[in-house]
């Protein structure tokens, strides 16, 4: 039986960190019942069909994230999977037929224009994501100022545009799960009960250089960042317990202290990252992240080392 798992490619995803983020759980999360998990930046979803999978005690979960093509995605993998294999079939089938790096190149720029129309049904319109998350450089998502898609041609022979199992084992999963489209606060609403939520927002750039985190026409700046922190300490007030990744300022380069003066109140580890965003190849490789927490107090022993 196939695993449910991202279906898109997405940088910064937590695919190879899931075992280091689970170790920083609450020690007795399995314990509690009927939890409500919420991830207020869902990305790719790897925490999300882990989590999901993993802890039958969550009765319930909430996604949400500010790109609406995203969110539509996941609203089309829950709701109509087949219709989306079938279109995802033809495009592949399409993109296949074309012999030619220079032609698969101009197939490729015909269809993110179209996709960058903003015309088209929930079907097609999610079709071309996956069409251009698979096709594009290194399965970048980004947008310019006018919130156009603009990553250019990956240069890829034959990737896998339809993995029709994964898709119905994430239509599976998504059942239980409410999708929303906007800014993170509204997801307080959303809180009911045994509440937990895991934050990956879009990072924070660790050069000028750095910043992959123009998937809206809007950047998550440090403005937005500390808003994010007041979010965190309005859970905190509740009794809600949060978890929450962001990049490791501090351990670039000794100096930028951003992250470890915002969250001072709360619990901040470190896990190790490998990240291959970078176009050079020799300036990729790993890193650490800063995982903090409100629930320090109940923390597991379990330590992690890097």
């Amino acid at each position: 039986m196939t695993k449910a798992k991202p279906f898109i490619k997405w940088v910064g995803g937590k695919g190879q960190l899931i075992e280091q983020l689970e170790a920083l759980l609450p020690a007795d999360f399995a314990e509690r019942e009927n939890i409500t998990y919420i991830e207020p930046f869902v990305g790719g979803g790897a925490m999300l069909f882990y989590m999901l999978q993993k802890f039958s005690n969550i009765k319930s979960a909430v996604i949400n994230d500010i790109n609406p093509d995203l969110t539509l995605c996941y609203q089309v993998v829950r709701d109509n999977p087949t219709e989306l294999i079938k279109s995802l079939k033809d495009i592949q089938s399409q993109y296949y037929s074309i012999k030619t790096e220079d032609k698969r190149k101009d197939f490729f720029l015909q269809q993110r224009e179209l996709f960058n129309t903003k015309t088209l049904n929930k079907i097609d319109n999610t079709t071309l994501f996956f069409f251009l998350n698979r096709t594009c450089f290194n399965g970048l998502y980004r947008v310019n100022k006018s919130g156009k898609f603009n990553v250019p041609f990956g240069k890829y022979d034959t990737p896998t545009i339809c993995d029709e199992s994964t898709i119905y084992a994430d239509s599976e999963i998504l059942q239980k799960v409410e999708i929303m489209t906007g800014d993170f606060e509204q997801t307080f609403d959303k809180i009911n009960g045994n509440t937990f939520f895991y934050f990956d927002p879009p990072y924070r750039p660790l050069s000028n250089t750095s910043s992959f985190n123009d998937y809206t026409k809007e950047n998550f700046n440090d403005n937005a960042q500390i808003r994010l922190k007041l979010f965190c300490d309005k859970l905190n007030k509740v009794g809600i317990d949060f978890m929450l990744s962001n990049s490791d300022c501090l351990g670039k380069d000794g100096k930028d202290r951003f992250f470890d003066d915002l969250f001072i109140d709360y619990k901040i580890e470190r896990v190790l990252a490998t990240r291959n965003i970078n176009a050079i190849a020799s300036k990729r490789g790993k890193l650490t992240e800063i995982v903090v927490n409100n629930y320090f107090n109940k923390f597991s022993s379990q330590k992690i080392s890097i």
